[in-house]
Formats: C-alpha cells, structure tokens, sequence
C-alpha cells in the first residue's frame, strides 16, 4: 500500500481532496511547465462542479430526514461532506462527466475548432451562432425605418386644442376636402383622428416644440421622405397593450396630414376593401382594422363610438342652427 502511494506522480497525489499540499503541488507543476498540469486542473475544476450537485442533492435530502435521527447528526454531515468531496474528485479524474476534457481543449489548442481563452471573444460567440437572426432581424428593422435619417426627431406629446368643439371647428374645413376624395362622412375622418390623438390633446410634437400635425398615427416607413418624430407608442401584442418607440411622419400642417390619409388608405392594397366601404363608416372602419390599420383590437367600435357621440351631435346641431339663422336673414 505503502510502495503504490509512493510510486504515484504528485500531480495524482493533489487529487486526494483533504490533502492541503495537493494545490501546492499543482502550482508548483503549472509554474514548472509541465504539460499534465493543465490536465490535473481542469479535473479539479470538474471536482468541484461535481460536489456543488452534490451537495444541492444533499440540502434536498436533508429537508426530508428525520431531525432526531443518529444518522442526521452534525458530526455525520461533517464526514459525509468530506466523502463527497472525495466522491467528486474521483468522479472527476475517472471522465466521467467530459467536462475536464471540454476546458483542456478551450484553454490549451485549438483542436476540434476549439478557441483558446486568449482569443478576444466579446460576444461569447454568440453572434456567429446566431448570425441568421441577426441578419433577419437587421433586415427587417431596415424594411420598415429605412436607412437612420439627419431628420429624425426625439419627441413628446402635447395638446394642441382646447377640447373636443375647438378640435372638430379647426378641423372640418380641411377634413371636408379630404373626406370628399375618399367619399366619406367628414366627421367619420375626425372621430378617428379624435381617437388617434385624444381630441388633439396628445398631438407629437418634436423636442423644439414644432407640431408633427399627425392626426391619424401614420408611421413613417421607407417609403416616406419627409420628417420623422420618433415617440413611444402603445401596440397591442395577442391582446396585451406594449409600449414601443416608432418612428411617425411630420407635416407642415393639418391639411397636409389629411391629405396624406387620404392617399395612404387609397394607395395602399390591404385597403382596398375598406376603400370600396366608405358609404357607412361603420363597415370601412371594420374593414380598416381587419386590414391591420391598428392593432387595437377594439379600434373600430371605437371611432364609431366617438362618430356617434355627442359632441358631434353637438356640433352638428350648432351647424344647422346657424344655417338656420342665416337663412331668416335673408
């Protein structure tokens, strides 16, 4: 027994977990350069991998046992802890999980198209793994937001009218001429521009205070070439509201955002249905949310919501009154 232990290399002999000249050994034999220390390392780094679930195993064990047991004493964990350092470092040395083989081959060559630590890899590698859904992704970010523009603008929202009456009165005049070339209720276009805005009370603005006078939450894709506010917006992800910064077009005015509606919807092909309905409000705003206009999966109930509210009614009423007035007087 005697002659085995004394024939063993020292690198064998640090093995032995509750020998604490083992590590001095093992830098003694790395500062030497000796080849195997690298071997005897990674070894013990397994050990100690392996005795972290054994001891996981051991905690769970112990929650079970019985606390009165002779079997469950202090001095009992105290030895068993030892065997399972023991245990580890056997299981370490003999390959059994291959860990220690995996660090030899990263720390030491670069074998088996293995890279060694002392390459530079700020990544983990992890973008040559998953460089296809980098590219995708990439890809798909450049296909809606285009190449980054000088003329984008951080920005906030801000009321631009008073309330809802300030908000229809200012607008009509213009939501009258674009309502005529989609053939629709000008009031259909402002009840959706309500919705989209708040009655003007959240208009985006850029950080300079200029009005981005988007009434109808418009993005601006690579198609658009115009200024762009990029401000965070709410979108509806399988029926759950999310917070998301988009970028969204600027005009010069509030004509010019009705206008651009216009063609937008007109233009676009996943419209077309909703186009062929602008005789009842009801049905081309149904078809505008199906088409994917918004992903508010209430978005269409709403806008009529707001279309056959009162303060349309209201306004409506006023109209016919002063027609009315001015009429007697002539």
């Amino acid at each position: 027994m005697n002659q085995s232990l004394t024939t063993q290399d020292p690198l064998e002999l640090s093995r032995n977990a509750n020998d604490i000249k083992g590590l001095d050994n093992l830098r003694r034999a790395a500062q030497s350069g000796d080849s195997n220390a690298l071997d005897e390392a990674a070894k013990q780094f397994e050990a100690i991998f392996v005795q972290m679930m054994l001891k996981s195993m051991r905690k769970a064990q112990d929650v079970m046992a019985d606390k009165d047991s002779p079997f469950n004493s202090e001095q009992v964990k105290f030895y068993r802890d030892m065997h399972d350092t023991q245990i580890a470092s056997d299981l370490a040395s003999n390959g059994s999980i291959g860990l220690a083989e995996i660090i030899v081959q990263q720390l030491g060559n670069t074998d088996n198209g293995y890279m060694p630590a002392g390459a530079l890899r700020n990544d983990g590698n992890l973008s040559s793994i998953n460089r296809n859904t980098i590219i995708s992704t990439q890809n798909a970010q450049n296909e809606v937001l285009g190449e980054p523009s000088p003329k984008t603008f951080q920005s906030f929202k801000t009321a631009a009218f008073e309330d809802a009456q300030s908000f229809i009165e200012q607008l009509y005049p213009a939501a009258q001429q674009a309502a005529e070339q989609l053939g629709i209720d000008p009031k259909a276009l402002l009840a959706q521009a309500a919705i989209e805005t708040g009655w003007g009370k959240h208009m985006i603005h850029n950080t300079s205070g200029q009005n981005s006078h988007n009434l109808f939450g418009i993005k601006a894709d690579r198609r658009w070439q115009g200024d762009r506010a990029m401000v965070d917006t709410i979108e509806f992800e399988q029926g759950v509201a999310a917070t998301k910064k988009a970028p969204f077009r600027m005009y010069d005015s509030f004509g010019e955002s009705l206008q651009d509606y216009v063609s937008f919807v007109q233009q676009n092909s996943r419209y077309q249905e909703a186009v062929k309905q602008t005789q009842s409000p009801q049905e081309y705003f149904s078809e505008l949310q199906k088409a994917g206009y918004a992903t508010d999966p209430d978005y269409a109930d709403k806008v009529i919501s707001v279309f056959e509210g009162e303060q349309f009614k209201r306004y409506s009423a006023e109209q016919t009154s002063t027609s009315g007035a001015a009429g007697n007087i002539k």
